[in-house]
């Protein structure tokens, strides 16, 4: 009989400890689980990198926008769209300016080229130090969600039409809404990864909308995947660069279409990159094509952003 009480005075003093300490352990763990979702998300936002920041020199500043966009060809789907406006567009509004349509990867979204590859940051400087001309930035948003595969290609489902919600739709209206230069001479596409083969894919299937195309460790070989292209293999080769551009060559030509490429040296996309440059030059199509050290990562876009906004700039008409 005596444990019995023994054990009743223990259990209270049990509850008691706990009462005491379980808050702790969920504030402790609350606490964990904030630092752990802030860790993530930042690290998610900026891959490891500084948030960006202009240099302390920088005297005037571009904007960030968000827009929607219906898209016919997405079935009037509204999908949005960055657009980023550089140092002196609000000031100056006689000026018109040419523009830099920024395809992302998958999986991700447009803000990753404001975040991660802070290529606002990189306007503003470039413009400031006079390194190149003034150039709209337009980043949309290629898919249904972040982890939703599209290949910014025309898709065999009913109103999946992600090329011509890129070359028209977004195209017609960012130049509805802002002061471009709306003709192909104003317009560069470029894409990083999986939006650099979007680029390609859209400029070769329209050379008189888009002057520059950029692809940032793109691929040039369309990925079978059946929920996209079907099982069509002329469908595969026509949203395959490296086999459409025979067909697209003349046409690239008359339109002045200038191609600006790299690849890193361990991507496994990097035969792919080489096959399309030796194709380029067979068909006598102006372009540059390199390998940066490195793979397939958030550095080599980084590193190569400034080299990329600048060409474009160049190779864009002026305001």
């Amino acid at each position: 009989m005596a444990s019995h009480p023994h054990g009743g005075l223990a259990a209270p003093r049990r509850l008691k400890r706990w009462a005491i300490v379980l808050p702790l352990v969920l504030a402790f763990a609350t606490a964990g689980g904030i630092g752990v979702y802030r860790y993530v998300d930042n690290y998610w936002l900026y891959r490891g990198f500084a948030p960006p920041k202009d240099a302390a020199w920088v005297k005037q500043r571009g904007r960030q926008e968000s827009i929607s966009v219906v898209s016919p060809a997405l079935g009037g789907r509204a999908q949005e769209v960055l657009v980023y406006l550089p140092p002196g567009y609000d000031s100056n509004p006689l000026r018109r300016y040419p523009v830099l349509y920024l395809l992302h990867g998958f999986p991700g979204r447009p803000l990753a080229f404001l975040e991660t590859v802070r290529v606002g940051v990189l306007v503003d400087e470039l413009v400031g130090a006079k390194r190149m001309q003034p150039l709209i930035l337009v980043m949309p948003f290629g898919s249904t969600s972040t982890f939703s595969d599209k290949e910014w290609a025309n898709g065999v489902l009913h109103d999946q039409g992600w090329e011509t919600f890129v070359a028209q739709d977004v195209v017609a209206s960012i130049d509805a809404r802002y002061r471009t230069i709306p003709t192909a001479a104003g317009r560069a596409l470029a894409g990083l990864s999986e939006g650099g083969y979007g680029a390609l894919n859209i400029g070769l299937h329209h050379p008189g909308t888009f002057r520059v195309l950029e692809s940032w460790s793109g691929y040039m070989r369309a990925d079978a995947i059946p929920a996209i292209f079907g099982r069509s293999r002329s469908r595969l080769a026509y949203n395959s660069p490296s086999s459409y551009l025979p067909q697209a060559a003349a046409a690239l030509r008359r339109s002045h279409v200038y191609v600006w490429f790299y690849t890193g040296s361990t991507d496994e996309f990097r035969r792919q990159n080489i096959t399309f440059a030796a194709l380029l030059r067979r068909y006598a199509i102006p372009h540059r094509f390199f390998v940066v050290p490195g793979g397939h990562t958030w550095v080599a876009w980084r590193d190569n952003a400034a080299a990329a906004l600048e060409t474009a700039a160049a190779r864009l008409a002026h305001g």
